[in-house]
């Protein structure tokens, strides 16, 4: 089972919209205090730096009466996180920027107790696709070389990821089941970590989101191997896909916001009036291109079902990681 952004864009639920989101209704309340903008991973990585653009677009078109305030909790895959928005002592207060470790840590963390169908759906933002990169130091140029180096270690290449059992680590496991090889696996709270240790050559390589890795790509340092998208992306055209190599899978990683449990209506309609109005900002659209993430809006329904889906399809990779 992969996760497709054909299948999420076709996804039989009522009011899940794959380019323009439509506009909530102007609510009354307003914030009170400054917003606690949760983000499910470390400084540097993807999710923190949509959470930051996020929060300049805002600011910069004075969208919301009181800041929201980024806030990194990226221990434990991302329960930190989980835990600190669960028990969030103002709800109406308390917004979470997630990726997919908002399915995949509560199913391999049960302990903790958290059933993500209690959050409040906000805002989906877009998807955000993985690309396999090398150092330009490595002297591999193809995947092929990726695979020759790789046997030729015998299990000592050394790759690096957010998390375990998380984004990262599930598609690193597709590709070393699908290839036969072995690798060491060596898991960050967040994609920032990963791209700066590629960059100083303490791993070998990673699955970066193209976000993460863009700066270390534009110097010329990361060279890129393999995109685990649908189809190429423009910004890789040159670098093909897992599945044009035979193998139905592609994986993308969620770029979402949702809300505290227990979060009014009132402050829920806020937020996904303020975030639609960010959607639809040229900022936004622009970095949706830029970042190579690729639309997808969801109105509240939607996201729940999407919630759902999400939830059964990484039961399903996870049993395979695991196995």
């Amino acid at each position: 089972m992969s996760i497709t952004k054909r299948a999420l864009l076709q996804l039989s639920c009522a009011g899940l919209l794959a380019t323009t989101p439509m506009a909530a209704l102007a609510q009354e309340w307003e914030p009170r205090r400054p917003i606690d903008f949760v983000i499910m991973a470390g400084p540097g990585g993807g999710a923190d730096q949509i959470a930051r653009f996020i929060q300049s677009v805002a600011e910069q078109h004075d969208m919301t009466s009181r800041p929201l305030v980024p806030n990194n909790k990226g221990g434990g895959s991302g329960a930190e996180a989980l835990i600190h928005v669960s028990n969030a002592s103002d709800p109406d207060h308390t917004l979470l920027v997630t990726l997919n470790s908002f399915f995949t840590t509560p199913l391999r963390q049960a302990n903790l107790g958290i059933d993500i169908q209690t959050f409040t759906p906000v805002a989906m933002m877009g998807v955000d696709p993985f690309v396999l990169w090398v150092h330009r130091e490595s002297g591999i140029t193809d995947f092929e070389g990726f695979l020759t180096q790789v046997r030729a270690m015998n299990g000592e290449f050394v790759m690096g990821g957010t998390g375990t059992g998380q984004e990262d680590s599930i598609v690193i496991a597709f590709m070393s089941g699908a290839y036969g090889i072995d690798v060491k696996y060596i898991p960050y709270d967040g994609g920032g970590a990963v791209a700066r240790d590629l960059a100083g050559q303490q791993i070998m390589a990673t699955v970066n989101n193209p976000a993460e890795a863009k700066g270390f790509y534009e110097a010329g340092d990361f060279v890129p191997l393999l995109a685990f998208s649908d189809e190429r992306m423009p910004a890789f055209a040159d670098i093909p896909t897992i599945r044009e190599l035979g193998h139905d899978f592609s994986y993308y990683n969620q770029r979402a916001v949702v809300g505290a449990p227990g979060m009014s209506d009132e402050a829920a309609e806020y937020y996904r009036d303020l975030f639609t109005k960010v959607y639809e900002s040229e900022e936004w659209q622009g970095y949706l291109e830029s970042e190579s993430l690729a639309p997808l809006w969801m109105d509240a329904d939607g996201q729940r079902s999407y919630w759902n889906t999400q939830v059964e399809s990484h039961r399903v990779l996870l049993s395979r990681l695991d196995g």
